[in-house]
């Protein structure tokens, strides 16, 4: 037996498949979509998740350890009694509307050396007969001022008002320093209708932009969430009390759009987790969205984080130490609509979206067909001679064409011309 040497002309090539007069066939070698060798199956059957890492290390790297998909029934019936709290505030409790939407009179008393809400209320309930709707302060300091709304008063009852408390807090208050403005609850129907026009609108232009940009399941799953962002938000101003003023119906439309946003991201990556999922028997299609929404876990957070510091401090600074009233309602539903949002598009748009995908026959086909191999590489069968699913073409049919046009052609019975 002779051996090869390196020539001149550089080392030996490897063998090309010639042997003698012939060619033999080559050893076909599938492209795999998989990263595992193909004498592995078990690798490749079974995904197990990094769990043995950190809690902060698994949240950081994204890497599918948090099982959000899989216990989608617990996260459905946390969300059921949220929708269930908040529907039943809604119901009993009601809304607890702004001038600007019912209608009414306000009076303006500016604060000074023993004038106090509870005085100004017992004023306004003797002189009226009836206890005003709202007693608050608004501003701080020298601008600080006592917020008084009540139906609609008349000229002569606002004048008596006025000269009531002009004369019970004499001589640190004047008639002349009292103000009172009206709004009619047609003024306050208009802004209602135009209200809900615009919200009608923005769910409007939402759904086509998802119909066009995701599937029928996504687009679904995102209404869905986005429904529940506006009832969970509503319900919560319901049961902290506070006054529904335009501002609210600003901020309202401001978080339904971060809200959308944060589902879209999610969404987004779920569909490249699962683009080519049905050519594959190593994970299910829960379980490559699962992973989307670990991937996109920490971004998540750290959004909503970053956007409910400066409201915290608009509450702290606008509320609490300047005393604008205003801004308190902006803030109250930007904080709740940020915090509602980021929960709906994690624990409920996407496993909402699991839920209906697996309703169509090719998944289910599909899970049923990675469970099955899981369940037989846990009973010790041996899948390394199993077909595998490939993605493009395989080298094998390369090879093959190859062999075809090397092969010696037979005649055709046409003469060939001579140039």
């Amino acid at each position: 037996m002779s051996m090869q040497t390196p020539g001149p002309q550089g080392p030996a090539r490897p063998n090309s498949g010639r042997s003698g007069g012939g060619r033999t066939a080559s050893t076909p070698d599938l492209v795999v979509e998989d990263s595992e060798p193909v004498d592995t199956p078990t690798a490749d059957a079974n995904f197990v998740a990094e769990k043995d890492r950190s809690f902060l290390s698994r949240l950081y790297t994204g890497t599918g350890a948090f099982d959000i998909i899989a216990a989608r029934r617990t996260w459905y019936i946390v969300t059921a009694v949220i929708l269930a709290i908040c529907i039943g505030s809604i119901a009993i409790r009601g809304f607890t509307l702004g001038i600007e939407f019912e209608g009414g009179t306000q009076v303006s008393i500016p604060v000074s050396a023993g004038v106090t809400t509870d005085a100004v209320e017992e004023v306004f309930s003797q002189t009226l007969g009836d206890a005003p709707e709202s007693v608050q302060t608004a501003g701080s300091g020298s601008s600080e001022t006592i917020q008084v709304r009540t139906e609609t008063l008349s000229i002569q009852q606002t004048e008596q008002v006025t000269r009531a408390l002009a004369d019970k807090f004499s001589p640190e208050l004047t008639a002349a320093e009292v103000s009172s403005s009206d709004v009619s609850s047609t003024w306050g129907g208009e802004i209602t209708q135009k209200m809900l026009i615009a919200l009608a609108v923005f769910l409007v232009i939402v759904f086509v932009y998802i119909a066009v940009r995701f599937d029928r399941e996504m687009s679904t799953a995102a209404l869905a969430s986005l429904f529940f962002d506006i009832i969970v938000t509503a319900g919560v101003y319901s049961l902290v009390g506070w006054e529904v003023t335009p501002a609210t119906v600003i901020g309202l439309l401001t978080i339904l759009g971060f809200s959308i946003y944060d589902t879209v991201v999610v969404f987004d990556k779920v569909a490249e987790n699962t683009r080519s999922v049905l050519q594959t028997t190593r994970r299910t299609y829960g379980e490559q969205a699962n992973l989307a929404v670990n991937q996109t876990l920490m971004r998540s957070i750290n959004t909503t984080v970053i956007s409910v510091l400066p409201i915290i401090a608009l509450m702290v600074i606008a509320v609490w130490l300047l005393g604008v009233g205003t801004l308190k309602d902006l803030a109250l539903i930007q904080l709740v609509g940020v915090v509602v949002g980021a929960y709906s598009s994690i624990f409920l748009a996407a496993p909402l979206l699991v839920t209906l995908k697996e309703r169509r026959k090719d998944i289910a086909r599909h899970t049923k067909r990675v469970l099955d191999r899981r369940a037989r590489v846990a009973a010790g069968d041996d899948l390394s001679d199993a077909p595998r699913p490939v993605r493009g073409r395989s080298s094998s049919g390369r090879a093959a064409r190859r062999d075809d046009a090397d092969a010696p052609q037979s005649p055709t019975g046409k003469r060939r011309r001579s140039r």
